[in-house]
């Protein structure tokens, strides 16, 4: 006769949430997995986010119709030598802009470089199109009148978005009427070849960031995100000369009197060297 197996009764034991593993996701995770989509999680530098990304994506919507075709095909088109030569030019124009906005900064040295560099290229670099200063180790320090103000301590205020301008502060906003101004478009008094050079300015610049916006798209979970704190940060960086003290907080890149103790670049003995 086969010996019967009886099963065995457990007693004095109850199913208790003790008794299983838990499953719940940790906090890390959560975040990790929230960081792979766009969120319109609030940013102290960026409370209009929700219409920013609406007019990003705009601008977005017409690189990807327009600007890109036109500055791929210029690209192919053009022959290298002189697509540098044009982009000299325009880079020449905005040095002489940059010496006054260096002067403007309490920087003699700068400014002073920046003019032997702009006649340097004019006179020996045919109008421009050839850069001799770099050659000769006069290196470029591009500057603005939003960096200007922010030297003086006017913080960046909101991050903005501009359709067709792209991204922007509220205080870059109010010196972007004489940054525009300077532009060798303004030279002319006919209309049509405003907009001509106008345009070749913009495929120029278009055409230059080719390499750069593709490598954005491959990499970037979030590319309005990735483009707003890349601004952001660099144009902090610019404001106190590639050396920005620390950050009291780690999410926020306002620079200016209302984020302490970063009120500013020091004006004096303890300034950082320019």
């Amino acid at each position: 006769m086969a010996p019967r197996c009886r099963a065995r009764r457990l007693t004095g034991w109850r199913a208790t949430p003790q008794s299983f593993p838990s499953r719940r996701i940790p906090a890390e995770t959560c975040s990790t997995l929230g960081a792979a989509g766009p969120t319109l999680a609030q940013n102290a530098n960026d409370p209009l986010e929700g219409w920013n990304r609406v007019v990003f994506g705009f601008n977005e919507g017409l690189d990807a119709a327009v600007l890109k075709p036109v500055a791929s095909g210029y690209k192919k088109a053009v022959p290298e030598l002189v697509r540098t030569g044009v982009s000299n030019f325009f880079g020449n124009f905005g040095d002489l802009w940059s010496a006054v906005n260096q002067l403007l900064q309490g920087k003699p040295i700068a400014a002073a470089q920046m003019t032997t560099r702009v006649a340097t290229n004019t006179l020996f670099g045919i109008g421009g199109l050839f850069d001799v200063a770099s050659d000769l180790g006069i290196e470029r320090q591009k500057s603005d009148f939003g960096l200007t103000l922010g030297h003086w301590g006017l913080p960046a205020g909101p991050y903005i978005v501009w359709p067709l301008l792209g991204p922007s502060s509220l205080r870059d906003s109010a010196a972007l009427p004489l940054d525009l101004s300077w532009r060798p478009a303004t030279l002319s008094d006919d209309v049509p070849t405003r907009w001509g050079i106008s345009a070749l300015q913009l495929i120029d610049v278009r055409a230059s960031l080719l390499s750069a916006g593709n490598i954005i798209d491959e990499i970037a979970l979030d590319k309005y995100v990735f483009i707003r704190d890349g601004y952001l940060a660099r144009r902090r960086s610019l404001v106190y000369d590639g050396n920005p003290p620390d950050l009291p907080d780690a999410e926020s890149t306002q620079d200016g009197p209302n984020d302490p103790p970063t009120d500013g670049p020091k004006v004096g003995p303890t300034a950082a060297p320019k």
